[in-house]
């Protein structure tokens, strides 16, 4: 795998977590060099000239007409990352921060922004030596960037704040101190260009497209499974009915569940059965799914667009004209954080109303409950409680908060998109649907046993026993937790998803159906 040079290769969301993870290593080149060290020799002549820039000589937000004297500029900047320094509530993870930092190097490394090459090999060193800044999860309204979580990620640049190392917070000084390293002096306009930018935001939105992929490609082979169990028919993923109303989603999702499901002999035992059709929830699952898929591909487009763009303000074109302008608000990417907030539920919603049909005992040979002894048992009644609580939790997540404003800056900073939001909001939901996709998995493998002997697909067949290695068949009443837990754990890392990947490619067996690379690409 090829070294990934900041600021010159387009940035993937898959490729951003790559280098955060530390699988892939990115390098400051040459050519970075030069164009970093131009621009910020643009505003040393800015400075010297006297020319009144914002941000570079003048106070920020309210305060932008406070002309600030050439001897203090370094103070200015230095001030301004302690007292944006305000988060409040847990620190994010520490890969999360990480990735932050890596978002900024390659925004900061395109050249406009005015920063000092040693400020550069500065963070660079933090992401190679994985010593990652502390950044508390509130304080950010999205718009003159996320403010207070990127002046707590580089406080340590000037000595300051606390950082993760090996899994431990430590100070900054100290680990400063450990390395040999002094803190950095920062030139003028590099506080600003270091707080101003969407990289808190963009994070998530990172996060947010790998974890959703996840989830999507998890909810519709888990959902292949349930039509098993539920004995559903095959009809609803032909081909020609979605060549009539050709959202490529729906038809992604369809083929898909098709290539699955096609040659089971559970699906031959019953296709000529009474049943005229099945509820929505097993039906419509390529309208549904596909809806979310769309709204996936929607957010990834919109997230690589941002994470390859110039944010901060101002954009120091040449030393003859800088811009002022607001490339930091979030509005661009706090709307599709919000829908596929939206999107994402409904995978949830729609997976609660399968495990209920489960329960219901309606299909031949799959008892009520799911259990063969009711009464004294209660079977697995409970378990759609907790999705019915998860699926609830969900909906109340969806309100946007970008439909929400509230002026900042002594009113300088009138509209603001609170995409930070968004993107926790984002996150919190898409665990959430893991945790009721975890159950509709224990469901549909039980009610996929009483079908036996019947034999299903190559895939379905080793992505069942594959469960079954994690969770037991259940006959009795017993303690869930540890259960959940392993079915968790199956949905999170997608091992059933690289199984039947795995087992489609040694026998031969498309998997993905139409629109495949569209859909299955971040």
């Amino acid at each position: 795998m090829n070294n990934f040079k900041y600021g010159i290769d387009v940035l993937h969301s898959s490729t951003a977590l790559r280098l955060a993870q530390g699988q892939q290593k990115g390098i400051l080149s040459e050519d970075t060099k030069e164009a970093v060290q131009r621009s910020a020799a643009y505003v040393q002549d800015i400075v010297a000239a006297g020319d009144t820039v914002y941000g570079v000589n003048t106070g920020f937000g309210p305060l932008c007409t406070t002309i600030i004297n050439a001897s203090d500029t370094q103070k200015l900047q230095e001030n301004i990352l302690k007292s944006h320094a305000v988060g409040v509530g847990n620190p994010i993870s520490p890969l999360l921060s990480k990735l932050m930092l890596v978002l900024k190097i390659h925004a900061l490394a395109k050249g406009f922004s005015g920063v000092q090459w040693s400020t550069m090999e500065r963070i660079l060193w933090h992401i190679e030596q994985d010593i990652t800044p502390i950044v508390p999860e509130q304080g950010s309204v999205g718009a003159s960037g996320d403010l207070a979580p990127l002046a707590h990620l580089f406080l340590p640049l000037i000595g300051l704040g606390k950082v993760w190392v090996n899994g431990e917070i430590k100070e900054t000084t100290s680990v400063l101190e450990q390395h040999q390293l002094a803190p950095i002096t920062l030139g003028a306009k590099e506080g600003l260009a270091l707080i101003n930018g969407t990289q808190f935001m963009a994070a998530h939105g990172v996060m947010g497209v790998a974890e959703l992929h996840n989830a999507l490609t998890n909810a519709d082979l888990i959902a292949a499974l349930m039509l098993e169990g539920l004995n559903a028919s095959i009809k609803p993923f032909f081909p020609e009915l979605h060549a009539l109303r050709q959202h490529p989603g729906n038809q992604f999702v369809a083929s898909t569940i098709y290539n699955l499901l096609n040659g089971s002999k559970i699906v031959e035992s019953h296709k000529n059965c009474s049943r005229v059709q099945d509820p929505y929830s097993l039906r419509c699952i390529p309208q549904i799914h596909g809806a979310s898929r769309q709204a996936w591909l929607h957010l990834k487009d919109i997230v690589e667009i941002e994470i390859n763009a110039v944010t901060d303000n101002p954009v120091i074109i040449n030393n003859e004209l800088t811009i002022s302008g607001g490339s930091f608000h979030g509005q661009p990417i706090a709307l599709p954080m919000d829908y596929a907030t939206l999107a994402t539920s409904e995978l949830g919603n729609v997976s609660d109303r399968r495990i209920y049909l489960s329960l219901e005992g309606d299909t031949p040979h799959v008892p009520k409950l799911l259990l063969q002894s009711t009464g004294l048992n209660s079977g697995f009644m409970i378990l759609q409680y907790t999705t019915a609580a998860l699926a609830s939790e969900n909906k109340g997540l969806c309100f946007p908060a970008s439909a929400d404003s509230i002026p900042t800056s002594l009113g300088q900073e009138d509209h603001v998109s609170m995409g930070s939001i968004s993107g926790r909001k984002l996150r919190q939901v898409i665990q959430n649907v893991n945790r009721i996709l975890s159950i509709e998995l224990i469901c549909a493998a039980q009610a996929f046993d009483f079908h036996r002997p019947l034999q299903s697909t190559p895939i379905i067949e080793a992505v069942h026993q594959r469960i079954r290695q994690h969770i037991p068949h259940i006959e009795a009443d017993q303690p869930m937790e540890d259960i959940l837990s392993r079915a968790q754990k199956l949905v999170s890392s997608g091992e059933l998803v690289k199984l039947a990947l795995q087992v489609a490619e040694e026998q031969g067996i498309l998997y993905y159906g139409q629109h495949a690379e569209q859909f299955n690409t971040f």
